[in-house]
């Protein structure tokens, strides 16, 4: 399970040329900015979609931390994950500080599902 979203995380940034090479293109007669736009437009549905199957992966791992009675707060797993991932930024040209405000905010999400599940089997 933890390589599952090791390797989901990963394929959010390294993957994102690969994701891209396999997306459907509009044809050739639209002006530039069109045809980007619709590129863009692609890759952008394909970062939910890959937001969703990492969700859901959280959403196991919150079962889990709940049943176990692991806070769904692990501090260093997240800098581990940081750290990975600003390296990985950084092969394609994305800021760190960029790279920290995404997973910043794909943890908050993943933290509120693990808190809600939490609450949901306490008692």
């Amino acid at each position: 399970m933890k390589l599952q979203k090791i390797l989901l995380v990963t394929l959010l940034i390294i993957g994102s040329d690969r994701l891209f090479a396999q997306s459907t293109f509009p044809s050739s007669t639209m002006n530039p900015l069109e045809s980007n736009r619709k590129k863009i437009d692609s890759l952008d549905q394909q970062l939910i979609e890959l937001l969703g199957q990492r969700e859901l992966i959280v959403k196991e791992i919150g079962i889990y931390k709940a049943k176990n009675h692991i806070p769904p707060l692990q501090a260093a797993r997240f800098q581990q994950v940081l750290d990975r991932n600003i390296a990985a930024g950084k092969k394609h040209d994305l800021s760190p500080d960029f790279v920290t405000e995404v997973f910043n905010a794909i943890h908050k999400e993943s933290l509120r599902k693990e808190e809600e599940i939490k609450s949901g089997h306490s008692g």
